[in-house]
């Protein structure tokens, strides 16, 4: 998520990773509280696949046009390229999908993308030549719950200065992780045994081990937080650079809801849940943040980035054509349609899109987190988006012969 300037509103990035949503009463329209019931968090049942074929008839209407053509064409070949990769194939298969399916038909989905035909052939050759499979959803009935993600900018410092005292931290020289997956798996100890336990947020902070790991510093305590959170960011340095900064490893710990607490604690209500009200909420009262933070014990390290943002699958994610959604369950780097609200345009927004992310609160077939780009207007545009709607995911006809080959 994103932003420390406070003309931003970020959605629900800080409530996002909470296993329920609010049980008790909620305000709002008939709507918000039907939607706010739902446990959008619902796990599959063991050996359950997310997807689901549809029949033709049961297709959704794609609309008249093809949005972010050229977007989708580069989305399309960073797909292919992390696809191409032979660490990707321990993915596979996903929801009964290999990693052969998909390749054939990211790569057919492009061809058609670069070709002569204007958007109602191309969509004429999807509904002809591809199935379409749909995610269970929370309610195995295809509801899925979007919300809007993107990637931050704020002021920051080389040095510690009376102003910038909150430090985003690069990865401890014994940090140990999985070279494929990179799971957390420990400190490296001087015997060189590895210890699988990881000391959590607070006790990183509070310690004094991480010092001299320093790698640069924000302006506010909130700030750091919420690049943490999110795990990347664009920082404006005091020369006027940009730096860019990326995950670069974690304590491995489970990520708690900044959000989640306070709204469990009666401060605040769901629908009220943006950054702008969190910043408010914790200027007003300070000595509430570090023990609410400290309930999380999820910390993030970073180290310098270029040419990003990337998604986990180590490629670049674009606005509007790259979506996050759980790895465990979904194909990594397919192509997607999506059917939901969004603030861009008006009314019901139809889009295609890759997955090529992921997040620590974007967990059950009934989730879903779309990219919206970089910076204030992008946050405004995550913060207000809260929608449910429909995922499905493409596959070419002629991948089912690839994938017996």
């Amino acid at each position: 998520m994103s932003l420390r300037t406070l003309s931003v509103v970020v959605a629900v990035l800080l409530l996002a990773a909470c296993s329920h949503l609010p049980t008790h009463p909620i305000s709002g329209t008939p709507v918000e509280r039907k939607q706010q019931a739902k446990d959008y968090y619902r796990q599959l049942p063991p050996d359950a696949h997310a997807l689901r074929k549809l029949s033709p008839a049961d297709w959704p209407d794609f609309g008249q046009q093809i949005r972010k053509r050229t977007e989708l064409i580069e989305a399309c070949s960073r797909s292919l390229n992390y696809l191409g990769k032979p660490s990707a194939k321990q993915f596979f298969p996903m929801s009964g999908i290999s990693q052969p399916q998909v390749v054939e038909s990211v790569t057919a989905f492009r061809e058609l993308l670069l070709s002569d035909k204007n958007d109602a052939e191309v969509l004429a050759s999807l509904k002809a030549d591809f199935d379409l499979y749909q995610s269970v959803g929370c309610d195995d009935r295809g509801t899925v719950l979007f919300t809007g993600y993107y990637t931050p900018e704020f002021p920051a410092s080389m040095t510690r200065t009376g102003r910038f005292q909150y430090p985003l931290h690069a990865l401890p020289p014994n940090h140990v992780k999985d070279p494929i997956t990179g799971k957390t798996l420990g400190r490296k100890q001087a015997d060189g045994s590895v210890d699988p336990y990881y000391p959590s947020r607070n006790e990183l902070l509070t310690s004094g081990e991480l010092e001299g790991l320093e790698l640069v510093y924000l302006d506010s305590a909130f700030a750091a937080y919420v690049v943490g959170v999110q795990g990347s960011a664009f920082l404006r340095m005091e020369n006027g650079s940009v730096m860019e900064v990326g995950y670069a490893g974690s304590n491995g710990r489970d990520y708690a809801s900044i959000g989640k607490a306070l709204i469990k604690a009666g401060e605040m209500e769901m629908k009220d849940l943006n950054l702008r009200n969190l910043i408010r909420y914790f200027d007003e009262h300070p000595e509430e943040f570090a023990p609410l933070a400290a309930k999380n014990e999820r910390y993030v390290f970073f180290q310098p980035g270029d040419g990003g943002p990337f998604g986990c699958l180590n490629e670049k994610v674009s606005a509007l054509a790259s979506i996050a959604t759980d790895k465990t369950i979904f194909p990594r780097g397919a192509v997607c349609f999506l059917q939901t609200t969004l603030p861009v345009g008006t009314g019901t927004y139809k889009g295609w899109v890759l997955d090529q992310d992921s997040g620590g609160a974007i967990r059950a077939p009934g989730r879903c987190d779309v990219y919206m780009g970089i910076g204030d207007e992008a946050g405004e545009l995550a913060g207000h988006t809260y929608a449910e709607g429909q995922l499905f995911y493409l596959l070419a006809k002629s991948a089912t012969e690839v994938a017996k080959r």
